[in-house]
């Protein structure tokens, strides 16, 4: 199900933990299938519960908690964007409609030719940046107004 170099990353990840407790790598384990798949299938998490030794409701619980782990196919650019109250009142609601028109999508919808998914996320904890946008889950774009967006996108295309 998963290769070699990702079943020795989560063996990394689980060493961390008393042997007993295995399970506290999940959010690892998830990421690191997630990193390699692209998304997480039913068959994907399945797996991931039974090398943790977990149930798999268990595992579908997190794997549903977190807005990080995608549970469908996404795009190769996959936009978050905080819309909690401090980003929207610095302009998050704005940028979030200016992404939508741009890219022709809602929220949690890919564009046709598979390049971008618009997903809208919960708080980053970077107030004080907003609006902030994070990019495949794992950087995090700070001050998104719709013409840094726009630039952003162009970059994001000749990729």
């Amino acid at each position: 199900m998963l290769s070699p170099a990702a079943l020795a990353k989560i063996d990394r990840a689980i060493a961390k933990y008393p042997p007993d407790q295995r399970q506290s790598a999940v959010m690892a384990a998830l990421t690191i299938a997630q990193d390699e798949k692209g998304w997480l299938s039913k068959e994907t998490l399945e797996f991931v519960a039974q090398y943790l030794g977990m149930p798999p409701i268990a595992v579908y619980e997190v794997a549903t908690f977190y807005t990080m782990y995608n549970l469908e196919p996404v795009g190769r650019h996959k936009i978050t964007i905080c819309t909690n109250l401090p980003c929207a009142l610095q302009g998050a609601t704005e940028a979030a409609e200016h992404l939508k028109k741009r890219l022709g999508i809602g929220f949690n919808e890919t564009t046709p030719d598979g390049e971008f998914t618009l997903k809208e996320g919960e708080c980053f904890g970077a107030c004080g940046d907003a609006p902030v946008c994070l990019y495949n889950d794992k950087k995090m774009m700070s001050f998104m107004t719709p013409e840094r967006l726009d630039e952003w996108i162009e970059e994001l295309k000749k990729k």
